[in-house]
């Protein structure tokens, strides 16, 4: 009697490559082939990958991580009685030197809540033209502080003080009040670069001279920390205000935490209830969040360096524009000649490769602690093939 073996689509379609994914349906193998469940192609397509480098939000929670969270301690974090919750606060507000913290669901919610903190209806914002608030937070600023945001331009992230100075509005009742400056660090859309600590500091003076408080993206934060080697505590002395991530190269699955004085935070818990980021049993989240901080953060200085040998080994390929200068923490930006966007990441993802435009013409490459040296090695090998 022949055997008859189904392929379930879902199977073939979990964490494989395009050669997989193209089989979505099912089918019979006959009795004329009893190989069960696969022919050597198939079984071939579910060993294969596709490499994701789209960016460093696709951690997945490993082992260890996912051990910590089950075995959490919880409680209603509205009433702020979840203990792994409040642990995770107090740690992060003591690395930074501030007073208190909050977690909130996404650095998104984390930024806005910090905007609307110092600025309210009929104010401005101050922030850098690249910046994630002015870019991919969805106009937020205008709906949830109504306020708007005055775009300065630098070149790797650092506005020239100057222009900071000119943004800020005169104190007359015609004009927007100038109620904040926000930075963001690194920055995402200029390739992960680095505000340095000399300038951070020029600025902290500018906006005690004219009174002014000052917000950081601190979404990697992390990445900037290890590029620098300065302490967090530096950090929290120049910045009012703080939304740090969890869920990028610390490979949390959810959650991000704002950062300021006691009064800030009881202000913020009001107004992430307000956006309905109030959640209950969340330190099954918050666990994930103190497992990196002892187990993940001491990672990142490797994919700083798989950054950078992806980005020297590209530069040695002959269509391939990048500044390698520009390379800082884990990501790398580059351009291609002679083919569009969409048919360059076509043919990488048929090739297992899977990689994204920061903005039109220009590739990101981010890489976390999942990335291997081999990766490195595979991925640059597929970009040099593409384009050969």
């Amino acid at each position: 009697m022949g055997m008859h073996c189904l392929v379930d689509h879902h199977v073939l379609n979990v964490g494989v490559s395009p050669v997989a994914q193209r089989s979505h349906r099912r089918f019979a193998i006959g009795p004329t082939r009893p190989l069960c469940l696969f022919t050597r192609k198939y079984r071939l397509a579910m060993m294969s990958r596709v490499i994701d480098l789209r960016s460093d939000t696709l951690t997945v929670p490993d082992e260890g991580m996912r051990r910590a969270m089950a075995e959490a301690p919880v409680g209603d974090d509205v009433y702020s009685e979840d203990p792994t919750v409040n642990a995770l606060q107090e740690r992060v507000a003591a690395m930074f030197g501030k007073q208190a913290a909050l977690f909130v669901p996404s650095g998104t919610q984390g930024n806005q809540i910090c905007l609307a903190l110092h600025a309210t209806t009929g104010d401005e914002v101050i922030a850098e033209s690249g910046a994630h608030i002015f870019h991919y937070e969805n106009a937020a600023t205008s709906v949830v502080a109504r306020a708007q945001i005055h775009a300065v331009a630098s070149d790797a992230g650092e506005m020239p003080l100057e222009r900071v100075r000119s943004a800020i509005r005169p104190r007359a009742y015609y004009y927007p009040r100038t109620a904040v400056i926000a930075v963001e660090n690194s920055h995402n859309r200029h390739g992960g670069t680095v505000l340095s600590t000399s300038y951070l500091r020029e600025l902290h003076a500018l906006a005690q001279d004219q009174g002014l408080p000052i917000h950081c993206d601190g979404a990697r934060i992390w990445n900037a920390m290890v590029s620098t080697g300065e302490s967090p505590l530096t950090y929290g002395e120049i910045f009012t205000t703080m939304s740090v991530c969890l869920s990028k190269g610390l490979g949390a699955p959810v959650g991000s935490l704002i950062l300021g004085t006691q009064e800030h935070i009881e202000r913020a818990r009001r107004w992430r209830k307000m956006l309905g980021g109030g959640m209950r049993q969340v330190g099954v989240l918050a666990a994930a969040g103190l497992y990196a901080l002892e187990n993940i953060l001491p990672l990142l200085p490797h994919d700083h360096r798989r950054a950078r040998m992806f980005a020297e080994r590209l530069a040695g390929i002959e269509r391939v524009g990048i500044d390698t200068a520009r390379v800082q923490t884990n990501v790398v930006v580059f351009t291609v000649s002679g083919m569009d966007d969409t048919t360059f990441m076509a043919a990488c993802l048929s090739r297992g490769l899977r990689i994204a435009t920061i903005s039109p013409g220009r590739m990101r490459a981010v890489f976390y602690h999942q990335i291997t040296d081999e990766d490195v090695s595979t991925c640059v090998g597929i970009i040099a093939e593409v384009l050969a």
